[in-house]
């Protein structure tokens, strides 16, 4: 039927009325596909690649949550179907593929499908966890940790050890300054926690 796994418990109906009026495009990294005060127009679930969630203040970033295969964003989902602006920022951290789903069919399909309702409450809870665990990072935890942390999930996400990243993107998605992350990073090097190499950070 499909091969977006997000979909695989909703009715048939649906899922063709979706693919039907949605659109499957294709992504290049490093494209931001929303910002803050632009009105929400698609929802995206992610079929491939990755998609960074962050919000700005002052010319600083703090990254919120990822977006991942079969995942789409609640705050666009939320803002789209209240016709709010957005709060957040978003960005293709990988080549991706995703499906745009138009916010104008939403409400309808919320109202016709309920199925459709729970597949957001399920995604919903899921970032409300992220969201939290992000507030507890920057409340709680010491630069080192929170970089190191940092570091291990984008392993996870990417699926590779060896993280091709500079010190000013880290510093931007953690909310701090670049002079802050070369002495943060130098220290888990000294700890052999990582090691870098040029441009690329090998996690060990």
């Amino acid at each position: 039927m499909t091969d977006i796994k997000a979909f695989e418990k909703l009715p048939k109906q649906l899922v063709d009325e979706i693919l039907k009026l949605s659109i499957r495009k294709e992504i290049p990294k490093n494209t931001e596909i929303l910002r803050e005060g632009q009105y929400v127009k698609v929802i995206p679930i992610v079929i491939t690649g990755l998609i960074k969630v962050f919000s700005r203040f002052d010319e600083k970033e703090l990254l919120l949550y990822y977006i991942k295969p079969n995942e789409s964003c609640i705050m666009s989902f939320t803002s789209g179907i209240n016709n709010e602006p957005s709060k957040i920022h978003a960005l293709t951290e990988e080549d991706t593929t995703a499906l745009l789903i138009p916010t104008e069919k939403v409400n309808h399909w919320i109202k016709e499908y309920p199925e459709f309702s729970f597949l957001f409450f399920k995604l919903y809870n899921l970032r409300y966890t992220d969201l939290l665990d992000t507030i507890s990072q920057v409340l709680f935890n010491k630069m080192d940790k929170r970089l190191f942390d940092y570091l291990t999930k984008k392993v996870e996400l990417t699926n590779t050890q060896i993280l091709k990243i500079s010190h000013r993107q880290i510093a931007n998605d953690l909310g701090t300054a670049r002079e802050v992350i070369s002495r943060v990073m130098k220290k888990l090097e000294n700890e052999n926690k990582v090691e870098q190499l040029g441009n690329s950070i090998k996690v060990l």
